[in-house]
């Protein structure tokens, strides 16, 4: 076994903390609604051809919420920037073998994230160009409107560059808008409400080999607009009382939202015959115009549009610190670490992110919300499960704030539903999500070797 010792490391300034439970239910909320599901129920429908879909939310949910509790005790018992990757330090990290996993979690994480936010960029331009026709008329050629999302990108990325302490009360700003918009969606399809909508294929559904691969297919696209709820994690070092604000953020934020999300599904598909939803490109914008006409969609679209930016905002801001507080470390590339010298905030992380998901605002967007989940699953989601186990019975001197309910079961159930979405993922996707993490493991490989034969901690 092998550790740095703490005391070799430089010293480090330390982010401030200032973020309350309001603001971090905030971050996560923001994090969480952004404009997902506006950009992926015709998909979610296609993937089960139907309004049975409706039944890939709710396991989804059920999944969400089991591996909230493991994000919940692991955020109390190790609060940290960096989250996952702070959790596999402490838990792995005793051992020489096991600083390969916080390594590749942030090598991954470098791709996952940005493609994570940069499906939001290009997901927000069908709405811009239905209230801009005329946008679609520049030259695919030259990557069209995309350009217009990789500059969104830029401006929100050039937004966070200040303290921390000016964002979070911005984060509950930006989450009112992001609830106004859904709340209208709710509360004009209930009231507008047809249940007929809803009736079954003709053909029924037949519990075959195709549902299960249809269901898994629609899981994954429920998680991808679940994501966020741990988002809180990675701002540990600046949460106030983490013990107790990072539990109750992450699990009411996966409530709220859980309830939210099967709410205005039903809501949306009580007003747009599925058979047409699926179809869409725009989705909310057609439930509005719909309902209201062409010049209310055209101004719902705004709220769209800002719902899209909030979520972006959220996201950038806690996917900023993952490498920042790997590099702190010593476990990434040092630059990483680097702090604004006035804002103190993690400069050259937030830079780095910004560019890799501008560059991802010209990919497929099916491919990037694919891509942005399976390639997690592994590093992230199963081995920070099985990471908990192992704090439970090999770290007794680590203290637990807060312990999961009926332990070990959620954890059981939450390790088993992503396997499970891992398997039934297109084989392209999955390839290339196993190819990720085998090229970290090369360069893991290479990084410590150098390190090793300049008799000097990892080099840049």
């Amino acid at each position: 076994m092998h550790e740095s010792s703490p005391s070799s490391a430089p010293r480090q300034e330390e982010l401030p903390r200032g973020l309350g439970l309001w603001q971090a239910v905030s971050l996560n909320v923001t994090n969480m609604i952004g404009i997902g599901p506006f950009i992926t129920i015709p998909a979610f429908i296609a993937a089960m051809g139907g309004p049975h879909a409706v039944i890939a939310w709710i396991v989804a949910a059920i999944l969400v919420v089991c591996d909230g509790l493991v994000w919940s005790e692991l955020g109390a018992a190790l609060p940290g920037s960096g989250g996952t990757y702070h959790f596999l330090r402490a838990i792995y990290g005793r051992y020489a073998w096991g600083r390969l996993l916080p390594f590749l979690f942030i090598w991954q994480f470098l791709v996952s994230g940005a493609l994570e936010m940069a499906s939001g960029y290009i997901g927000g331009l069908a709405y811009l160009e239905y209230a801009v026709p005329q946008l679609r008329d520049l030259a695919p050629a030259l990557g069209g409107t995309r350009w217009l999302a990789a500059a969104a990108c830029v401006a929100v990325t050039l937004v966070l560059c200040q303290n921390v302490r000016r964002l979070g009360w911005l984060s509950v700003a930006l989450c009112s808008g992001t609830i106004a918009t859904v709340l209208i969606v709710i509360g004009a399809g209930l009231a507008n409400f047809q249940s007929n909508l809803l009736a079954l294929p003709a053909e029924g559904v037949p519990l075959n080999a195709a549902f299960a691969k249809g269901l898994g297919a629609a899981m994954l696209i429920a998680i991808y607009d679940y994501l966020g709820y741990y988002n809180i994690c990675h701002l540990g070092d600046e949460v106030i009382e983490p013990g107790r604000t990072i539990p109750r953020a992450v699990l009411l934020s996966v409530v709220v939202v859980a309830a939210i999300y099967l709410t205005m599904n039903v809501a949306i598909l009580g007003v747009v015959p599925w058979q047409e939803a699926m179809e869409s490109t725009n989705i909310a914008a057609l439930f509005m115009e719909r309902l209201y006409g062409r010049a209310v969609a055209v101004g719902f679209t705004l709220l769209i549009l800002w719902t899209s930016l909030a979520c972006l905002f959220a996201l950038t801001l806690g996917y900023s610190r993952i490498a920042y507080a790997a590099a702190r470390q010593g476990d990434f590339f040092r630059i990483f670490s680097v702090l604004h010298p006035r804002g103190q905030f993690p400069m050259v992380s937030l830079m780095v992110l910004g560019g890799l998901t501008a560059l991802f605002c010209f990919f497929d967007l099916t491919i990037v919300i694919n891509a942005a989940v399976a390639v997690r699953i592994l590093v992230q989601f199963v081995a920070q499960i099985i990471g908990l186990h192992l704090l439970r019975t090999t770290r007794h001197d680590i203290r637990l704030p807060f312990r999961m309910w009926f332990y070990p079961l959620p954890s059981f159930v939450a390790l088993c539903g992503w396997l499970f979405v891992f398997c039934t993922t297109d084989r392209p996707v999955l390839l290339a999500s196993l190819g990720v993490l085998g090229s970290g493991c090369i360069v893991f490989v290479i990084w410590r070797l150098l390190a090793r034969g300049l008799g000097a901690r990892p080099l840049p």
